[in-house]
């Protein structure tokens, strides 16, 4: 009987011990779970406010300014904890796409964007008319060295002005012979010249403009200054045309005596009124070149 008796209580103190353990092992679950969770907890409270604020101006403009609610609540909270590293205004417009330019939309983003272009736009223009300047400027030094070299320098004379860059050409024994519009063989040199300068720049128009002096005319062919003066500005456009220069930059004008440099009461003042003038009409800028 005593040997029964002691083996059942070995049975029963190892159901005992295993109770206990089974708790235990719940017990360490339970902890393992809550380290894990405070683990996350802590993770996702750090937050990087810069990124943050970056990400958020970034997807305002691509979904058209729509964002999910809550955002601005925790950009906010989020700089009063942090304010030190929070971009400034002008930081966080620079990656906003230009496509949000012109959307309508009335947040700060949007507008501050819209003046960082407009101010762009006269860089823009200040730049394409420096380049203006240059071909200008490279056109009539390559004319006035070739005028000097082929003994043209007192027909010839270039300046830029605020119409664009003027290239003056007397008429007397250089492209005409009085009284008539067919080009001097003297002539076909210098315009062709003039053609292939022109065509360094082919987006500015070219207008031919043709003056005369007060002697009046009347031949068969030209009954007034005003018909001859428009067939010499013809015939140099035509020139000019044959030359390369594109057919669509170039018109002729015809202006008789009514535009003279000096005064007709003088052969030497009336010869240099006789001159057609080539124009390459200014695009951008409104001055005249210093």
């Amino acid at each position: 009987m005593a040997r029964r008796t002691s083996h059942g209580r070995r049975r029963g103190g190892a159901k005992h011990e295993e109770s206990n353990e089974r708790w235990l092992l719940t017990y360490a679950d339970m902890i393992t779970l809550l380290m894990a969770l405070f683990m996350v907890l802590f993770s996702i409270s750090s937050i990087n406010i810069s990124k943050y604020q970056v990400l958020q101006h970034a997807l305002k403009a691509a979904f058209s300014g729509n964002i999910l609610p809550g955002g601005k609540s925790i950009a906010e909270q989020g700089a009063t904890q942090n304010s030190s590293q929070a971009p400034s205004t002008s930081q966080a417009t620079a990656v906003v796409p230009l496509t949000a330019i012109g959307s309508g939309l009335e947040t700060p983003t949007t507008t501050t964007t819209t003046h960082v272009v407009q101010s762009a736009t006269p860089l823009h223009s200040q730049t394409a008319a420096q380049r203006e300047a240059e071909v200008f400027t490279h056109i009539k030094h390559e004319l006035d060295a070739y005028a000097a070299s082929h003994g043209f320098s007192s027909s010839v004379k270039t300046s830029i002005e605020i119409q664009g860059l003027v290239i003056r050409v007397l008429t007397d024994d250089l492209l005409f012979a009085s009284g008539q519009a067919t080009l001097d063989t003297r002539a076909d040199g210098l315009l062709a010249e003039i053609a292939q300068l022109l065509n360094v720049d082919e987006t500015h128009p070219i207008d031919v403009e043709g003056n005369t002096d007060d002697i009046p005319i009347h031949s068969s062919l030209f009954p007034s200054n005003w018909q001859l003066s428009t067939a010499r500005a013809s015939t140099v456009v035509e020139y000019l045309v044959e030359h390369g220069v594109s057919a669509h930059r170039v018109t002729a004008s015809g202006y008789a005596d009514q535009r003279p440099l000096a005064s007709d009461s003088t052969p030497g003042g009336r010869a240099r009124n006789r001159r057609v003038e080539i124009v390459m009409k200014r695009i951008y800028g409104n001055e005249a070149e210093p």
